[in-house]
């Protein structure tokens, strides 16, 4: 495992804007520090509302496990492993077992711990991240799963946590303390 380098950029500093910090303490448990993604955004309170407010991960056209594997696998397949341990501490032990996060980072669609559904969603992913769109047969594919609706949210998710992979590395930073850590490769 690499060592992170130190963070680009200071949070801002405290306190924060009283509709920022209203903001930060819905999205995070209380007891738990606030996260360093969004007291890092909040140096601009108008991007962090933005950001913070567009309500992906609540009820919508997707279930929990759809959503989960959407995230898990786009934030792993861009080097977040900020992002991909908070939802996996929060998420994704009470929705996969140590061989699919495992596989979410370092496997396959093909691996054997993946049901049908979960294999298309995890190659549409991965047709996102090299390609930005999906072939026809992908794409139909994926509709066999899902809905227009949450084929829309789905692209919309991946998307949007692609940004977050693009704050979280580019401003390398810190791991929050309570968050898993990318699984060991395997020899």
């Amino acid at each position: 495992m690499t060592e992170r380098k130190p963070p680009r950029m200071a949070p801002a500093q405290k306190p924060l804007p009283e509709e920022v910090q209203t903001l930060i303490s819905r999205i995070v448990p209380e007891g738990v520090p606030d996260f360093s993604l969004f007291t890092t955004m909040a140096r601009d309170p108008r991007l962090f509302l933005r950001f913070a407010g567009r309500g992906l991960m609540g009820k919508g056209n997707l279930n929990k496990r759809q959503r989960e594997i959407i995230v898990d696998r786009v934030t792993a397949q861009s080097g977040s492993e900020y992002e991909w341990g908070l939802h996996v501490a929060y998420f994704g032990d009470q929705l996969f077992d140590e061989a699919q996060l495992y596989s979410l980072v370092h496997g396959g669609p093909e691996d054997p711990c993946w049901n049908e559904e979960d294999r298309i969603l995890i190659r549409m992913c991965d047709a996102l991240h090299a390609h930005c769109t999906l072939d026809d047969e992908l794409y139909g594919q994926v509709s066999s799963v899902l809905s227009d609706e949450a084929i829309i949210e789905a692209l919309m998710l991946a998307g949007n946590y692609r940004t977050v992979a693009y704050i979280t590395e580019s401003l390398r930073l810190p791991l929050e303390g309570f968050g898993r850590r990318f699984p060991a490769k395997k020899n």
